[in-house]
């Protein structure tokens, strides 16, 4: 309500990308001075219930709903958000060597669609300064995912090497990875999605992943991030490529390209666009993702969920886990404690016990 009556007025009368800042900014703030993360979790934080708790990639998730990567870049701000519901977060994506990404404006509001257009490019300061705030970090309450790109001026050919010096940068202080091989901002990148260049980058990431373990004697996961704008041809060699390459699982979708319904003036812009448009597509791919692999190859749903419900037909298609971010923006950290308490209520309407039952429940 807070939010509704007074943040998201004046947020929306910024620039969206200044409005981005003053939100990082201000979580940076609120978890650097005494008492502001408690503060936090008292407005808007969430209780663990046995119901809703999961246990996956070797981690504990306190809550099925975690945040998902774009809007904590620099992982400025992960304590503010830790304290505000989530059960984990991805920070970045970050590049081995910082960018400024790709010129403003580059972050646009279609408040008719809730949706968002963004064109950023991997704007970011860089593995090494990430690291830096993680190792700073010391113990957190929910897990951290790291999301890793590569630089805009590094060609297809090298780009496994980005991957590689990302994951060696920040090994030791991410609990798991995800690898973006999906945004639309990059040049290029989408095409390390398909043919042999898939299979060859997922090689040298699992590689990189098994040297890194023995390194630091521990095992972590990590999962690719893939698009919604492909075939079914495309998808289901994807699905086969990821599921052989060895990695822990998959994040379905990123952003789409696609334009389909919207009218709103800023439809025009290019880059990716987020929220309610996508939710119908992304859930379709995680049914289909799920189908092909028997449920086997876990699935972290994203795209367009605003409600309870829209996180447990995710759910229920095939995702065990479930990340917001458009619906942040429009709807605040409220969203996390409506969130928790719908899926409890869906999860009692249908009879389950825990969240883990209604995976994949549409199939059955």
């Amino acid at each position: 309500m807070l939010y509704r009556l007074l943040g998201k007025p004046l947020f929306f009368r910024m620039d969206p990308e200044k409005a981005h800042h003053l939100v990082i900014d201000g979580l940076h703030i609120a978890g650097r001075i005494p008492g502001g993360v408690s503060l936090l979790r008292g407005m808007y934080g969430v209780k663990e219930t046995p119901e809703l708790a999961m246990d996956l990639f070797g981690l504990h998730f306190p809550s099925p709903v975690g945040l998902a990567a774009g809007l904590d870049k620099n992982a400025d701000a992960v304590p503010g958000f830790s304290a505000i519901g989530f059960g984990f977060m991805e920070v970045g994506t970050v590049t081995p060597v910082g960018q400024p990404g790709n010129e403003q404006p580059r972050l646009f509001r279609l408040p008719p669609d809730e949706a968002l257009i963004n064109r950023m490019g991997f704007n970011n300061q860089g593995a090494e300064a990430m690291a830096g705030r993680l190792q700073a970090l010391g113990a957190r309450p929910i897990p951290i995912a790291v999301n890793i790109g590569k630089n805009k001026v590094t060609p297809n050919e090298q780009a496994f090497q980005d991957y590689e010096k990302c994951i060696s940068a920040l090994y030791p202080y991410a609990d798991f990875f995800v690898v973006n091989i999906s945004s639309p901002n990059t040049p290029d990148l989408r095409k390390l999605q398909h043919g042999s260049e898939l299979a060859s980058l997922l090689a040298a990431v699992v590689r990189q992943m098994e040297s890194e373990a023995k390194r630091h004697g521990r095992a972590k996961a990590v999962l690719v991030k893939i698009a919604p704008d492909v075939s079914d041809d495309e998808l289901e060699f994807m699905i086969d490529t990821i599921q052989s390459s060895g990695v822990s699982g998959l994040i379905a979708t990123n952003t789409t390209l696609s334009r389909g319904g919207i009218n709103h003036e800023h439809a025009k812009e290019t880059g990716g666009l987020s929220g309610r448009p996508l939710a119908a597509r992304s859930t379709e791919i995680i049914s289909r993702v799920y189908r092909q692999t028997g449920g086997h190859l876990p699935i972290i749903g994203s795209g367009g969920i605003f409600t309870a419900e829209d996180a447990y037909e995710k759910i229920r298609a095939g995702a065990s886990l479930v990340e917001i971010y458009t619906a942040m923006i429009y709807e605040g950290p409220e969203i996390n404690r409506k969130l928790h308490r719908g899926l409890q209520e869906l999860l009692r309407r249908d009879g389950f016990k825990h969240i883990s039952e209604a995976i994949g429940a549409s199939h059955r």
